[in-house]
């Protein structure tokens, strides 16, 4: 696109209601939140567990700055690799079962460091339809053949696995796909791994925290018995969490064998070649795992939240998507008539955030409220009455999702 482009593309965007912008937030985030010069009842953040401005979180990184400073000032292969960063490491693998684990700066760096440093143009990923950004562009990255299957289309999968001829074959899936909320099979998906020889690697960043008993995830959730048994996951599974969701913090961590983090430290380029995490971050997502383990009444509260969500929305023309996680989409349709939505409800003092295409299919266009063990009933009972007055309104127009 030349440059005298840009500004037609833009207003172009506009006319299609696809035109995004960004908000300033003043203030901590939480379940309400100072944006633009307005008070707001938040559901549009992925802190889950209500932990992004917990003190404990707060006193770790002032605990640790004095002897630890602030940046990491290198790469972790040179001088960046701090004493913080490695008790991590060793504390998350411990904490999700697997041998080893290895800090990444995000889970979009991650995803673009591993599928490469397995994976040639010999290679073929098979990732489901709904998978989050980062792993279809990790797959192009790498050079593979891209195979997108049917969401959650296991006999469609089969399938495909059975006629591919590459010399590795890799299947990636979110555990919980963040515009739906609904969960994969993983325990199936990891037998068509071992049935065909792939490997398969989950993407739990909406699952970690969240799911699971001590909220050590989707494998602890949808694979009982497995961690406190002390079986060990299969050497072709890999695992991925991201640390700036319901751990409150920042970055994302990979597990698996050792063998494979240590390929991954010698060949994973968004690993080699990027400034580490300020071992500071480090730290506070220490003290974010011993809460996440102790503080029960959080994934709890969530559940009930959920629950009383899904009874107070009955009856909307927009209804609720399928899901049993804190992701609770609202599926309107059209991408103005879901912006109009969004604009009503933030007249009336709430966030949530209008998803449109090409993050969701044409059509798809829905609000996605996001739950905090920190929203109280109360607050479920204002977002249900506003939501309840602009149908009654007429804001938008019913049916409009097809």
């Amino acid at each position: 696109m030349k440059p005298e482009q840009l500004q037609s593309a833009l207003d172009a965007l506009t006319a299609q209601g696809l035109l995004r912008t960004r908000r300033v937030l003043d203030g901590p985030q939480g379940v309400r939140v100072h944006l633009d010069g307005r008070d707001f009842l938040s559901f549009s953040s992925n802190d889950y567990l209500g932990l992004a401005s917990h003190p404990r979180l707060v006193e770790a990184v002032c605990a640790a700055s004095p002897h630890a400073g602030v940046g990491a000032g290198a790469a972790h292969l040179l001088t960046g690799h701090h004493r913080l960063h490695q008790k991590l490491e060793d504390r998350l693998a411990e904490f999700v079962g697997f041998p080893s684990a290895l800090l990444f700066s995000t889970g979009y760096m991650a995803n673009l460091g591993v599928l490469p440093a397995l994976l040639d143009r010999h290679g073929e990923v098979f990732e489901d339809r709904l998978n989050h950004a980062s792993l279809v562009d990790a797959a192009i990255l790498s050079r593979a053949r891209l195979t997108r299957y049917p969401h959650v289309d296991l006999d469609w999968l089969d399938q495909k696995l059975g006629e591919s001829d590459a010399s590795t074959k890799l299947i990636a899936s979110d555990t919980v796909f963040s515009m739906e909320g609904d969960v994969a099979p993983i325990r199936e998906l990891l037998a068509l791994a071992e049935k065909h020889d792939a490997w398969l690697y989950l993407d739990d960043a909406h699952g970690f925290g969240v799911m699971g008993e001590a909220g050590r995830g989707a494998l602890e959730a949808l694979m009982p018995g497995m961690l406190d048994h002390g079986q060990a996951w299969p050497s072709r599974l890999i695992y991925l969490a991201t640390l700036g969701k319901a751990a409150g913090v920042a970055g994302a961590f990979v597990a698996g064998s050792h063998a494979l983090t240590e390929w991954l430290v010698n060949r994973a380029r968004t690993y080699i070649y990027t400034t580490a995490q300020p071992p500071m971050l480090a730290a506070a997502v220490s003290a974010s795992l011993d809460l996440i383990a102790v503080e029960t009444w959080r994934r709890a509260a969530l559940g009930d939240l959920i629950t009383k969500l899904q009874t107070a929305l009955a009856g909307l023309p927009w209804p609720l998507m399928p899901s049993v996680t804190p992701i609770q989409p609202l599926l309107v349709g059209e991408n103005t008539d879901c912006l109009r939505l969004a604009d009503g409800l933030r007249a009336r003092g709430i966030l949530i955030p209008a998803i449109r295409p090409p993050t969701v299919p044409q059509g798809m266009a829905r609000l996605r409220i996001s739950l905090s063990a920190l929203h109280t009933p109360a607050d479920i009972d204002v977002l249900a009455a506003a939501l309840h007055e602009l149908a009654s309104l007429g804001a938008v127009r019913q049916g409009s999702h097809g």
